[in-house]
């Protein structure tokens, strides 16, 4: 909503077939009904041209929709796409080269929005794995786009509403690399690893292990700056600084980093483009301090492998403090699927204290009662960690304000659902 009002854009809240008189062109997603949405079919009906969101993307990357000559460049990966696709697009911007971009949150901090067409020759794009619409096209939304380059974070299994198996994600990834002509690739991944075997085209690698191209080294969390260093055929490239913080995170500043390497900009200024970095929005995101005294984040952790790194990453950053993890599982599926999964995702931190609140259903499915938030938290409780259910985020409200957290708690909502809005009824203090 922020980034339409910024822009001077109104939008025509609900749907309604008159909303649609003669534009140009009418994009759709799978979010709201797909094909089947009534604004779609009048559309349609008037022989106006339709689009899924996926779709578009890669025509406009191609230039089949504006005729632009890009230089594409796509991120992808399970995890970590999102704050990848905006380090880079920031790097770009604080470089004076103007780049488009198009990046899967609502806001970024250190860019005038989350979308953008610039005067420059990049383009840089989130590129999904999810399906390009649940009903009628099970296209994968990145298989419509055609990058110059692309970055590969990481491949896991996730949306087990579109793929029965690992085999599934990883055959769907190694079909999109085949599209690009120059891959950067996290190779501490072993799923990473396995797609780059079927890839014939330049290969530059990434991370913690010495065996990758580009090695990262030495991270250390200093307040609320993260520093670490990061060298290149045995020669060191410095000291790099972000202000957020995680080894997940240097890893996603580093993909970014091998990436503007390869378009020109020189270290120095990729490095002054990280420090101006302040993070996305729901990317444990530092909402403020409540009244009390209790510091706040939120982020947008809905997989297991991702709840493990952003508690990691706030320990670290926290080390004497007790964590409080509000989490709201989103989807019966994936909760079903990755059930034994997410009963571990909790494990092995000190001082924290879970509270689960129901399943947030997705509107692409349909309730299951073979599994529920309740039995989650008792089988975390199974594994030993302190946990309470609480239904409803109204629950949550009202247990946070009772229990009146000091200075010596962080508090961090998490989730791909609503979970966010109980910070709405939260007491903060006043910057």
């Amino acid at each position: 909503d922020a980034a339409l009002h910024k822009a001077g854009i109104t939008p025509l809240v609900g749907f309604d077939a008159a909303h649609i008189t003669d534009p140009d062109l009418v994009i759709t997603t799978g979010a709201h009904g797909g094909f089947d949405n009534v604004e779609v079919v009048s559309a349609r009906a008037k022989k106006i041209p339709v689009m899924t969101q996926g779709e578009a993307v890669g025509k406009y990357m191609d230039g089949s929709i504006l005729g632009t000559n890009w230089l594409g460049i796509s991120v992808t990966g399970t995890h970590g796409k999102t704050t990848t696709t905006a380090m880079l697009a920031t790097i770009l911007t604080e470089s004076k080269l103007d780049p488009s971009y198009i990046i899967g949150t609502g806001d970024v901090g250190s860019l005038p929005a989350p979308g953008h067409f610039g005067k420059g020759r990049h383009f840089v794009v989130e590129a999904d794995e999810y399906v390009t619409e649940p009903r009628y096209d099970k296209t994968i939304k990145f298989l419509w786009q055609h990058p110059d380059m692309a970055i590969v974070t990481n491949i896991e299994y996730d949306h087990p509403d579109v793929y029965q198996t690992i085999d599934d994600v990883r055959a769907a990834f190694t079909a999109f690399v085949q599209q690009t002509k120059l891959l950067i690739a996290c190779g501490d991944d072993p799923e990473v690893r396995g797609v780059l075997k079927q890839y014939k085209g330049k290969v530059i690698t990434y991370g913690f292990g010495a065996h990758n191209d580009y090695v990262l080294h030495k991270v250390n969390i200093s307040g609320e700056q993260m520093f670490f260093w990061v060298e290149h055929g045995g020669v060191s490239l410095g000291e790099f600084v972000l202000k957020v913080v995680g080894e997940h995170n240097a890893l996603n500043a580093l993909g970014a980093t091998v990436g503007a390497i390869e378009v020109g900009v020189p270290i120095q200024q990729i490095k002054e483009g990280l420090l101006a970095f302040r993070g996305s929005k729901r990317r444990l995101e530092f909402m403020g301090e409540l009244v009390s005294g209790a510091k706040v984040y939120d982020d947008y952790a809905h997989h297991p492998t991702e709840i493990k790194k952003t508690l990691a990453a706030l320990r670290k950053q926290y080390p004497k403090k007790k964590i409080v993890c509000i989490f709201q599982p989103h989807t019966y599926s994936r909760t079903k699927l990755m059930f034994t999964e997410f009963t571990k995702a909790f494990d092995n931190l000190d001082e924290l204290f879970v509270i689960i609140t129901d399943i947030y259903a997705s509107l692409r499915e349909q309730p299951d009662k073979t599994v529920s938030a309740d039995h989650l938290a008792g089988e975390i409780k199974l594994q030993g960690r302190d946990v309470h259910y609480l239904p409803q985020l109204s629950d949550v409200v009202q247990y946070i304000n009772t229990k009146n957290y000091g200075s010596d708690t962080v508090l961090v909502t998490m989730g791909a659902g609503d979970v966010y809005t109980i910070h709405d009824s939260l007491s903060f203090r006043a910057e």
